[in-house]
């Protein structure tokens, strides 16, 4: 399976057929029936009927220039500190993530605003480089995570417990990328030199609107409808189609939005995710494949027969995930990998929330890492 993966059969139909390979070989006919089954489950799955309306939501954020806006007016209120454009792109990707939720388009869309600004006022390459990309790893940690929405079902864990333990986490890594930076642009000033004055927002009161401005409109989406979630006023789909709905007005508020961006918008929706319901389908197929023939079960036995420390076996599993996280994305580790151990991490003792915030904090860290650096 790993190698089909790696030398570039799509993930989703090489789970489907090794699934009906050697179920076929273990079971016989049921493994037709099986597979209908879990296609049933996973289109039936009321949580990721939120996955759509969150791709949506941050996708029209991008199409409205919400987050070029924001960019903008934290560079001027920072434009008097030394490595201010570290800590915007590093504000920026908190809020982006947060309304995207997908490592891709926050690393994208963060180079796309700050490298030209970072390269014009003279700041370091290569750690320009590493910020945007530490800040667009954020996508998969802070919420509404849409790998955390897709977790959440796999492992049977609620979506909004998920949210709530991954925010500390996530704001946390931003925090100690921001500290990272202070000192380096503190011990060599070069690295991250002050905006030049003819560069400059000269009048407070311009620098205090646009500052507003920038920041209140999507935080508020952003917020509202994560905090619906939390304090449980709304589902995570409820809240989803609010935050979707909400995107599309902000979009028509700053006069950004047009048929051509709105089909678009929803072109690139239909396509992120219609491939991400078809791996969780092909996932779960596989990996109920994999559970009928006992395969888990007998991994979970060996283990748990050895006389090891349960913290060493788990330095070990996380190992194994952060190894697989250089060339994998998140995808087939999380529906494939996870639920494989899922019954060791149990017999083990370990809490489920704090495994899952676990893999997303190594995963996160496994795509900044040389040699591969996924997510440069």
């Amino acid at each position: 399976m790993l190698f089909s993966i790696f030398v570039g059969f799509p993930i989703s139909f090489t789970l489907i057929f090794l699934g009906f390979v050697f179920g076929y070989l273990g079971f016989g006919k049921l493994v037709f029936y099986l597979m209908t089954l879990q296609f049933s489950m996973v289109m039936t799955e009321q949580t990721l009927a939120a996955v759509p309306l969150f791709v949506f939501m941050g996708i029209m954020m991008e199409q409205a220039g919400l987050m070029e806006r924001l960019f903008s007016s934290v560079q001027m209120m920072l434009s008097r500190v030394r490595g201010s454009l570290f800590y915007a792109v590093l504000f920026v990707s908190i809020i982006f993530a947060a309304a995207t939720g997908i490592v891709g388009a926050s690393v994208t869309i963060l180079g796309i605003m700050a490298a030209k600004s970072m390269n014009r006022s003279g700041y370091d390459v290569r750690l320009a480089a590493g910020t945007i990309t530490a800040g667009g790893t954020l996508g998969i940690l802070i919420p509404p995570s849409i790998m955390l929405v897709v977790m959440g079902p796999i492992m049977e864990i609620p979506v909004t417990d998920l949210f709530a333990a991954a925010i500390i986490p996530g704001i946390m890594l931003a925090v100690l990328y921001a500290g990272y930076t202070t000192i380096r642009c503190y011990l060599d000033p070069s690295l991250g030199p002050v905006v030049p004055e003819t560069d400059r927002e000269k009048d407070i009161k311009v620098v205090l609107y646009e500052f507003f401005m920038g920041l209140v409109p999507p935080s508020l989406l952003v917020f509202s409808a994560l905090g619906s979630i939390l304090l449980g006023l709304a589902t995570p789909t409820e809240a989803a189609g609010c935050g979707a709905l909400g995107s599309i007005l902000l979009a028509l508020a700053y006069r950004k939005l047009t048929l051509e961006k709105l089909k678009d918008g929803l072109i690139k929706t239909l396509e992120i995710t219609a491939l991400i319901m078809l791996l969780v389908a092909a996932s779960n197929f596989f990996g109920s494949v994999f559970a009928r023939l006992g395969t888990p079960t007998m991994i979970t036995d060996f283990l748990l027969g050895l006389e090891v420390n349960r913290y060493l076996i788990l330095a070990i599993v996380m190992g194994m995930i952060f190894l697989l996280g250089w060339p994998l994305e998140w995808v087939p580790i999380v529906l494939i990998v996870v639920p494989i151990i899922l019954p060791l991490i149990e017999g083990l003792g370990f809490n489920l929330i704090w495994f899952a915030i676990l893999v997303a904090v190594n995963l996160q860290t496994a795509w900044l890492s040389p040699p591969v650096a996924l997510s440069a």
